[in-house]
């Protein structure tokens, strides 16, 4: 009861967010509803397809569904691409050539990007070993992008592509907005080197906002279908989307040079993927309510979240910052307890693939990895952070946030 009392009054005092994202749901659904009506979809989109896929209806129409969704003019959407680190390792080794340099706007990128790029491992197919250099400008200290850093990185090296990491990932920072972050750099670069390929790592980010980052310059995006814009419903697969002349150089690498989309079929039925993409919208909406009720409640008992409960968001990730380990890994297994699948497990710190540290993961998930249902991770290094994401439906995640305070309180890592 007195767990029930505390969320419905952080509830209560952070209606008008809610609203907003109401709103904004609404209108992405509008455009991503106006595209399956004008492709006329139809049971046939949903058949599966056999053998090397020639005209495959289903895939082809759900390529043009995505690319009208993020505001693209071409998309890629593949249940073959297996997590969004494989779309953007795709996507950057399509967009370069040996002798290419890249320059990241964002900082260092996900860990798990970092052997696929070079920056750690010694893998012989990774970009640094394919003759790709790689350079980051850290952001300033408040979080914005060191656009002038940026803009002498990018002379010095004399890159070939811009890559910007919308979410957090594991940072302490906000994610990049579309129009408040993204838009002035992507005009500041294109100024002087109008010939660079801007790329977006947009996971996380889908219909978080009206816009998406092509409406503000970028060239190419890219992101995982178990995340946002598989609605929940996907099973597997990512996407790119962006200008047709840099999805015709991609498209080559997805498969063999000379037939790229025009192989690639899927035996299951493509249904999860236009039923995904139709409750994105929505079920983003309701992950972006979770993450705004985890702060408030956070921010009531005075603990740092990141972002604060009524800032506008460009990610469904919250952060939120404990003085231990023990209230880190306590508030992930709390999250875990509070799932519908799986929630006997009790989540243990360990060495995830393609992380530095030791990593607590709790998701009981559906789909396994899904960071679109509530699921929460850390690295488990100081300071102590915990980034909990998702939530298929709002009423889980204030039902969740009601079992992760009774438990914190009975720990005493929390206090009313």
């Amino acid at each position: 009861k007195q767990a029930y009392d505390f969320v419905r009054s952080a509830e209560n005092s952070i209606k008008p967010v809610f609203e907003r994202i109401d709103a904004n749901a609404e209108v992405n659904l509008a455009r991503v509803l106006a595209g399956f009506r004008e492709e006329n979809v139809g049971l046939r989109h949903f058949a599966p397809t056999t053998g090397y896929g020639y005209d495959d209806a289903g895939r082809d129409t759900l390529d043009r569904l995505f690319a009208h969704a993020l505001f693209a003019e071409d998309a890629l959407v593949r249940p073959q691409l297996t997590s969004g680190t494989h779309a953007l390792y795709l996507a950057l080794s399509g967009l370069c050539q040996m002798g290419d340099a890249v320059v990241a706007a964002s900082g260092k990128p996900y860990d798990t990007l970092e052997n696929a790029i070079g920056l750690s491992g010694d893998h012989p197919h990774s970009l640094k070993k394919q003759g790709v250099s790689f350079d980051y400008v850290d952001l300033n200290d408040d979080g914005s992008i060191n656009i002038d850093g940026v803009l002498n990185m990018v002379a010095q090296k004399n890159a070939a592509v811009l890559y910007v990491q919308r979410s957090r990932g594991y940072a302490w920072r906000d994610s990049l907005l579309v129009n408040e972050h993204m838009a002035p750099l992507f005009r500041a670069v294109k100024e002087r080197f109008p010939n660079i390929a801007i790329f977006v790592d947009n996971c996380y980010g889908e219909f978080t906002d009206v816009v998406e980052p092509l409406c503000a310059g970028a060239d190419i995006i890219a992101g995982s279908l178990i995340k946002n814009p598989g609605g929940g419903i996907a099973p597997t697969g990512g996407y790119i989307a962006g200008k047709a002349k840099y999805i015709q150089r991609i498209e080559n690498l997805l498969t063999v040079p000379g037939m790229g989309r025009e192989i690639g079929s899927y035996a299951a039925s493509y249904r999860p993927f236009y039923q995904g993409l139709y409750m994105a919208p929505h079920t983003t909406a309701q992950a972006l309510k979770g993450a705004a009720l985890f702060a408030r409640v956070f921010e009531m008992l005075g603990m740092e979240t990141m972002p604060s409960s009524n800032a506008k968001r460009s990610d469904i990730v919250q952060a939120v910052r404990f003085e231990e380990a023990e209230g880190l890994i306590s508030f992930c297994r709390s999250i875990q307890s509070a799932s519908p699948v799986d929630s006997a497990a009790v989540p243990e710190p360990w060495d995830m693939p393609g992380y530095t540290s030791q990593v607590i993961m709790a998701a009981g998930a559906f789909v396994q990895g899904s960071s679109i249902e509530l699921s929460a991770d850390a690295p488990i290094r100081k300071p102590y952070t915990a980034y909990v994401q998702g939530g298929l439906t709002y009423e889980h995640c204030s039902l969740a946030a009601m079992l992760v305070l009774t438990d914190l309180i009975k720990k005493g890592i929390a206090k009313l």
